[in-house]
This record gives C-alpha cells, sequence and structure tokens, in this order.
C-alpha cells in the first residue's frame, strides 16, 4: 500500500489540489466562512486560502490528522458537530460518497449553513462507471485507513436529494480537468462534478 500511496502521491494528488483549488475559488462566495466537511490534511483548503485570502476556513474530520494545515475538529462522520448556521459555506469534497448516508449528511451540512453548501462529488452513469470509481477510491484513500463503502449516486439520485431538502443549483461544474491525457479518456469522462448549492430561491 505504501507503493500505491507514493504513486498517487506523485501522479494524481498534487494536481488534484491544484485544479480543485482552482475550482473552488470560483465557486465559493466572497469573505464568508467556509467549514469543510472531511478536510483531510488540509491541503486542498491551504491551497484554496493562497488563491482566495477572504476566506476563513475551518475542518472537520472522523480521522483527525496531527499535521493538518487548517484547523481541525474530530467529529462521528453523522452529526456536524456546530449549532444551526454557524458557517456561511458548507463544503464537500470527495466526501459523501465515503458515508452510509450521504442524504443525513447533506441534511446536517444545510442545518449549519447560512448561504450555501459546496460539494464535490462523483455522478455514477456511464459505462464501468462502478468499478473505475471504486478503483480510484481505492487508490486514493485506501492507504490512509478511510473507510471505502463505495457509495455512489447516479445524477438522478443527485437531483432527488437536492429537490428533498429544498437545495438548488446555483453553479455547476462537469469538467474539472483533473487527469491529463489519456487518463481522462478514462478517469475523467463524466465521473465528477462541482457544484454550489443554495438555501433559498431568488
Amino acid at each position: 500500500m505504501s507503493v500505491v500511496g507514493t504513486l498517487h502521491q506523485r501522479g494524481v494528488f498534487e494536481r488534484r489540489v491544484r485544479v480543485l483549488a482552482n475550482t473552488l475559488a470560483l465557486l465559493v462566495p466572497e469573505r464568508v466562512t467556509v467549514l469543510d466537511v472531511g478536510c483531510g490534511d488540509g491541503s486542498l483548503d491551504e491551497a484554496l486560502a493562497a488563491l482566495r485570502p477572504d476566506l476563513r476556513i475551518q475542518g472537520i474530520d472522523v480521522l483527525a490528522r496531527p499535521a493538518a494545515r487548517i484547523p481541525v475538529t474530530p467529529y462521528d462522520g453523522e452529526t456536524i458537530p456546530f449549532a444551526d448556521k454557524s458557517f456561511d459555506v458548507v463544503q464537500f469534497v470527495d466526501v459523501l460518497h465515503h458515508t452510509l448516508d450521504p442524504h443525513a449528511l447533506l441534511r446536517e451540512a444545510r442545518r449549519v449553513a447560512r448561504r450555501a453548501i459546496v460539494l464535490k462529488d462523483h455522478g455514477c452513469d456511464g459505462i464501468l462507471a462502478g468499478p473505475t470509481l471504486r478503483f480510484m477510491d481505492w487508490a486514493g484513500n485506501a492507504h490512509h485507513g478511510v473507510a471505502l463503502p463505495y457509495n455512489y449516486w447516479p445524477a438522478r439520485r443527485w437531483r432527488e436529494a437536492f429537490d428533498e431538502l429544498d437545495l438548488f443549483v446555483e453553479a455547476w461544474e462537469g469538467r474539472l480537468g483533473l487527469y491529463p491525457f489519456p487518463f481522462s479518456l478514462v478517469f475523467e469522462r463524466a465521473l465528477h462534478f462541482a457544484t454550489r448549492l443554495g438555501l433559498s430561491r431568488p
């Protein structure tokens, strides 16, 4: 697993941080507080803060790492340990498919957020989407001890969840460019999306 972790770090992780930081910088509103749920070591948030110094970011994670690059509070993976409307924005980056009940954690985010939820995750649609996502998940997370329930939703289920929680899409990006050619032909496709979800309709 250490070999897999090293290869992933060199070949995928650094590019992923750079691309996602640029994507999030366009999605997160100006001058807001951000709670990153499942923040890992905070590398992505550090990169985002460098692009967006107007943001105040802190994280929560079930595996709070001692060398995290942002303030991190441990949590149980189900209940966000903050009061209603504690943060302007709640952020999830490739987190909800690691939970047994993504809908419940989205509901928690809606409770804690004042303005928006920013979400990056996967759409499980198309030929071999499930096996491809499982491989990417395993390669990127197994060596960290992250839970891997492989709970991927198709686009239809995401739309249903947004409607059920009265969330509406303010911005959507379906082509992130996380992988260089030719790897993008296998690992990009329509497997990734990022969105900003509003809490109340204009």
